[in-house]
């Protein structure tokens, strides 16, 4: 008979975002015998615990309670007045010990401060997933460091990438406790017919115009600034080519970006879109993606370009190197390098070979190294792998 695992997972999101996606995805490969009995692993049933706050607590559930309810996962809703709320300790107690769960699975500096706290890290096998930080405000940075003090009593801490993977040997977690697993990926689905020709006429792209694509919130560490000065080096290196930057995403950066068009004269060349729940629509559209920023894990954005067969440019970051591979599945610049990042553009949109074999080795690796399937597998190993304490089983780290 097959096993089945237990799983609680405390997660803070109001929205489906790249941990939610992960996480509710997982839930549902991992409880289907279909997936689990051939790869001889356990069948896992999730719980989600999360915390709203004022309307949210009424029952009324944001976007991802509403995801997850609608994946068939069972949502416990812990209502809280502030961030770090000392009333929720009882609440957490009560889910957890209702459940009774073989594993406990953390997402955030907050939730993982509460295993801590509340003891039950101890009391139960805790995994820890650490996605980075990106925010670079004051009082983040202050919560941050809060995980210095939680994470090395988890049983595993599964992050995202090499480099971060270090950083948290270096704050105190044990390296033998330390698992790499990159995000994943589903695979490319085409937006509907005439959906990305009507998105094109909404932003006035011009006919034959090409659209250089750039997803991700508007915020310093992300790197537009430097993208919108790449397009004055691009127009003089290709004076002959015809392009637009589509900015999707909104954020703090967004005045600065747009007085950064005007007063270099790129206001007609870039057009900022906004954010939107579905971009399948804008890789419909682009020819080329690039990411630009100074710091990433295993951005999300990347794998999705790459599913969607649109070719990339992206700075040498973080867990983007693990990725793909520089001159064989993407173009990789040093971050901050505006006539760098300029002469890769140019190079793929001036030339289509390069373009395609790109975008086909790089959909060719979303598919084989980075499918949900395979992250279902590499999660569901780490559980197996869980001795209660975590010191004696090695950890299971994903391909990079």
């Amino acid at each position: 008979m097959t096993r089945t695992i237990r799983l609680l997972s405390v997660m803070e999101a109001t929205t489906v975002t790249g941990p939610a996606k992960n996480l509710l995805g997982f839930a549902a490969r991992a409880r289907s015998r279909e997936f689990t009995e051939p790869l001889g692993l356990p069948r896992v049933e999730t719980t989600v615990v999360t915390f709203v706050r004022g309307a949210d607590a009424s029952g009324e559930p944001n976007a991802f309670v509403g995801a997850a309810r609608a994946a068939g996962v069972e949502v416990v809703l812990i209502p809280e007045r502030f961030r770090f709320d000392p009333s929720v300790f009882k609440a957490l107690r009560s889910a957890v010990e209702r459940c009774a769960p073989d594993v406990l699975q953390t997402h955030s500096v907050k939730s993982h401060l509460l295993l801590r706290l509340s003891g039950l890290g101890r009391r139960y096998p805790w995994v820890a997933f650490h996605h980075g930080y990106t925010t670079p405000d004051a009082k983040m940075r202050l919560y941050n460091q809060l995980d210095r003090w939680s994470l090395p009593s988890a049983a595993r801490v599964v992050t995202v990438c090499g480099p971060f993977a270090e950083r948290l040997a270096s704050a105190g977690v044990r390296r033998e406790r330390i698992s790499v697993l990159h995000n994943s990926v589903a695979p490319a689905s085409a937006p509907e017919e005439g959906v990305a020709r009507a998105l094109g006429i909404r932003l006035g792209l011009g006919e034959g115009e090409r659209v250089i694509l750039s997803v991700g919130r508007l915020s310093q560490e992300k790197g537009h600034a430097d993208l919108v000065a790449a397009l004055g080096h691009l127009g003089r290196l290709a004076p002959g080519l015809s392009f637009r930057l589509v900015l999707v995403g909104d954020g703090p950066e967004r005045a600065r970006l747009e007085e950064e068009a005007r007063a270099r004269g790129l206001s007609e060349r870039v057009v900022f879109a906004g954010h939107h729940a579905d971009v399948r629509p804008f890789y419909a559209l682009a020819d080329v993606l690039v990411l630009p920023s100074y710091s990433e894990g295993s951005p999300n954005v990347l794998l999705e370009a790459m599913a969607a067969g649109v070719p990339v440019v992206a700075t040498a970051v973080g867990g983007v190197p693990e990725i793909v591979a520089h001159e064989e599945s993407a173009l990789l610049i040093a971050p901050r390098d505006e006539r760098a990042m300029a002469e890769a553009l140019a190079r793929i949109l001036s030339d289509a070979t390069l373009a395609r074999g790109l975008a086909a080795k790089a959909a060719e690796l979303a598919a084989e190294r980075f499918s949900p399937e395979a992250y279902a597998r590499s999660v569901l190993e780490i559980y197996t792998g869980l001795d209660g304490g975590g010191s004696g089983a090695a950890p299971a780290t994903a391909p990079a």
